[in-house]
């Protein structure tokens, strides 16, 4: 279902990297043609060879990427939530997408047409100005998580993973994990058989899984192990 986005679904989109940049009024008119859908889990929102036509931005759900190999087979490429942006450099090359996105929870998403973020720049090249320099600042911070994902262990992206999921301040809190755990594993970077050993790590941490339920009694002793503390180190 499509409408015009809310006020809460703009202050989601304002805060996304590749309109940090963008003067008021800039932004205004880039966002003038933004469309809100709602999505059910199981929706597709585009397709793998698909002609990438927009750019979208996660404003509440989950929403998996994913890529069909040669062979038939599904990868896992990452799984979006809020305030996170999918395809927008494909959509600006004119290109198709090179994978696919599915709502793997109900979702809300606001798209955002390529073409006329891409007549905005020819028209105020200082546009262009300001999305390159935020869509550089993205790409460091993809850089970043690729180097990190290469010295955590699956023990510690989990409990990072984890971490995030926890409300500020509650201890101990009760998460529902959001999708499936094949699915945290993608997200993870990881083998489902890896991801299942690291729960059971964790569980000497002092959390309780309960098929998609977790109880973590104490977020602190999951911080320590994200960040690969000594101390929490020598737990194991």
């Amino acid at each position: 279902m499509a409408s015009s986005p809310t006020s809460s679904d703009l202050d989601v989109v304002r805060r996304i990297n590749v309109f940090r940049g963008v003067k008021p009024l800039d932004y205004e008119r880039l966002i003038a043609p933004a469309v809100a859908h709602t999505f059910k889990s199981g929706d597709t929102i585009f397709r793998q060879g698909d002609p990438a036509a927009s750019f979208f931005i996660v404003v509440d759900g989950w929403i998996k990427l994913y890529h069909i190999t040669a062979s038939g087979k599904e990868a896992v490429i990452y799984v979006f939530t809020k305030g996170e942006s999918i395809a927008q450099a494909v959509a600006f090359t004119g290109q198709a997408y090179p994978a696919a996105a599915e709502a793997v929870s109900d979702a809300r998403v606001v798209r955002i047409p390529a073409a006329h973020i891409i007549k905005c720049i020819r028209d105020t090249p200082d546009v262009a100005i300001a999305m390159i320099a935020s869509t550089s600042l993205h790409l460091h911070h993809l850089l970043e998580q690729v180097a990190q994902l290469k010295v955590q262990s699956a023990v510690q992206r989990l409990a990072e993973f984890l971490v995030s999921l926890c409300p500020s301040g509650k201890v101990p809190c009760t998460i529902a994990l959001p999708y499936e755990k094949i699915l945290i594993a993608g997200r993870l970077g990881i083998k489902p058989e890896s991801l299942s050993r690291a729960f059971a790590t964790l569980k000497r941490s002092g959390i309780e899984v309960h098929d998609l339920r977790v109880i973590v009694h104490d977020v602190n002793v999951l911080r320590r192990v994200a960040t690969g503390n000594r101390r929490a180190r020598r737990d194991f």
